[in-house]
């Protein structure tokens, strides 16, 4: 049987950076922000500092984090797979990446017809 296909991915540059925040803070979450206080922007978080809930999906894992959005903006981008990048600039003034110089980026692209009949599957946070 073949391996779904993820609904979000990660750049080399931006598992790199993952890895080097794991090493600072141990284990990590990434919720994609819905445009309120730092745009649209995937947030990082140390595990448990943001809480998620029955409005929210969990789309996969990236560097192996979760990561969330909300079901709102899920509706949205339900037919894209998102491709988590890093980008010189200052994140969000919540995300653990702002003092490194970098910033997460989300980039995205339409499934193919292929890849939608197997996409994987989404789950909710009070699931």
């Amino acid at each position: 049987m073949n391996e779904p296909t993820p609904r979000v991915v990660a750049t080399e540059a931006a598992l790199a950076l993952i890895e080097r925040l794991q090493a600072m803070h141990g284990a990590l979450m990434f919720h994609q922000s819905g445009g309120c206080c730092d745009g649209s922007a995937p947030m990082c978080w140390s595990a448990g500092e943001f809480r998620t809930g029955g409005s929210d999906v969990r789309l996969g894992e990236i560097g192996g984090c979760p990561f969330w959005m909300s079901e709102s903006q899920f509706a949205y981008w339900q037919h894209t797979q998102l491709i988590i990048d890093v980008v010189p600039g200052r994140g969000g003034m919540f995300s653990l990446e702002g003092p490194e110089g970098l910033r997460f980026l989300t980039r995205s692209r339409l499934f193919t017809d292929e890849e939608w009949a197997g996409v994987a599957p989404i789950t909710h946070g009070g699931d």
